[in-house]
């Protein structure tokens, strides 16, 4: 430091990684790409990854994005947020003003003096991102992530040699779960647990502090899942105020969330949701008897009914229904004024019981609830739909302390929408087959 010229600055800067975080750096520094941090609450996931990336841009020009599950989080959560022990914004301690060219507050984006920029975003966009692929990029909460912005990304990532790193505390048994219980077996990924007792930062007495107001607001059950989860890092605990996350591990320890193989000789049904500007979401299933059989799901923002056309076409199914919202007939799905309705029609996708929305969203959770004894869900080909059973949830309200009466809209709602909307309008197969006939021979797990 005595020899450094005037004028320069030392990065990180200011900043000292804590024992637990200097072996990121380390692995990084050896030409590391891919790195997973399970860590707890308030570890100093984004301190860290703001400082590293500033040091990363420094020494390789190029596009740098921060990526929160949802934009609308990012001004608040990271623009903004201010570090209480020094009064000052994070991202001014880890960007000092004297490697920066510009900061552009409008889309919080900045610009450093060798030509790098760093950028704010969100998954929940990151099909609608453009302009210079990324060559490093953090995922803050990637457990709450839209899954399918990594899978987009990742590819861009290795083309260009960059770096990745997911940030996060779990949230149940979902997408991060996955990439956790893979990444940890694949010698080019660096992971890294850290619980509440590994850093040494809370006292036991602040721990058991922490744990008796969280019992005390949600209760023994949740209290303590929740606990565990932001402080021991445990994946197994339902998401708090979950509708469906204890039935979905009802259903994983029924084995009802296995391979569940298409029976050609009998048809698919299909139960659909339709957002203005929000996702197109296809359940597609099958009734065995008693059971109903998810089989199949199918996810995406902003198409037509022609793709959904083709995605139908392109799977081995012979379809019997199609159930759709009933608000399809006014809703218009193309350019030349027809009905989405009319339009589905005129391409195949017959035929189509419409049924009404349900207004009192009780009756839509307490549909699906009562029908999930009998639900069995493919683990592979519906795996973004379980992801949305288990975290859909209910609001919190923080000022009474307690859950509203109704659910939090986020990407996980529409999933839902559409497994409703199936059950609420699906009609019986007609002159199905006898489930022993075809069943004969066959044998997997938890039939009957």
């Amino acid at each position: 430091m005595a020899d450094q010229p005037a004028g320069s600055i030392t990065l990180p800067n200011g900043w000292i990684p804590r024992a637990y975080q200097e072996p990121v750096f380390e692995y990084f520094k050896n030409g590391g790409k891919r790195a997973y941090l399970n860590w707890h609450r308030r570890s100093g996931k984004d301190d860290l990854a703001l400082h590293f990336t500033a040091c990363q841009a420094m020494q390789r020009p190029g596009n740098y994005w921060h990526m929160l599950p949802a934009y609308s989080q990012c001004r608040k959560a990271i623009w903004e947020a201010v570090n209480p022990r020094t009064g000052i914004r994070r991202i001014d301690e880890a960007f000092p003003e004297a490697i920066r060219e510009t900061t552009r507050t409008q889309d919080m984006l900045i610009k450093f003096i060798n030509g790098a920029t760093w950028q704010l975003v969100g998954s929940d966009s990151f099909d609608a991102l453009v302009g210079s692929p990324p060559v490093g990029l953090v995922f803050s909460e990637y457990a709450l992530a839209d899954p399918r912005s990594w899978a987009y990304l990742r590819p861009i990532l290795a083309d260009n040699d960059g770096w990745a790193m997911m940030i996060t505390t779990p949230r149940g048994k979902n997408h991060a779960y996955t990439l956790h219980n893979y990444a940890k077996d694949d010698p080019n990924w660096f992971v890294s647990t850290v619980t509440a007792k590994d850093s040494g930062l809370f006292s036991r007495e602040a721990l058991i502090r922490e744990k008796a107001e969280l019992i005390a607001e949600f209760g023994i059950d949740e209290g303590e899942a929740l606990f565990n989860q932001e402080y021991f890092c445990d994946f197994h605990g339902a998401t708090a105020g979950s509708y469906f996350g204890s039935l979905m591990t009802e259903a994983e320890n029924d084995d009802r969330v296995t391979n569940v193989p298409y029976e050609p000789n009998l048809p698919v049904s299909t139960g659909w949701d339709i957002g203005v500007g929000d996702a197109m979401t296809i359940v597609f299933a099958q009734q065995v008897g008693l059971e109903t059989r998810i089989i199949d799901y199918y996810e995406a923002s902003g198409e037509s009914v022609q793709t959904a056309v083709k995605v139908l076409q392109s799977k081995p199914y012979t379809y019997d229904q199609h159930v759709m919202p009933h608000d399809i007939s006014v809703r218009v799905w193309s350019d030349n004024a027809k009905t989405r309705y009319q339009t589905a029609l005129e391409l195949g996708i017959k035929p189509i019981n419409l049924v009404k929305r349900v207004k009192v969203v009780d009756e839509r959770i307490h549909m699906i609830r009562s029908a999930f004894p009998k639900l069995w869900f493919d683990k592979k080909k519906c795996r973004v739909l379980i992801e949305h059973l288990k975290g859909y949830k209910k609001k919190w309200n923080p000022i009474l302390k307690e859950w509203s009466s109704t659910p939090e809209h986020g990407p996980e709602s529409n999933g839902v929408d559409a497994l409703g909307c199936y059950l609420t309008g699906v009609r019986p197969v007609v002159k199905q087959k006898s489930v022993s006939s075809y069943l004969q021979g066959k044998t997997y797990a938890g039939v009957w």
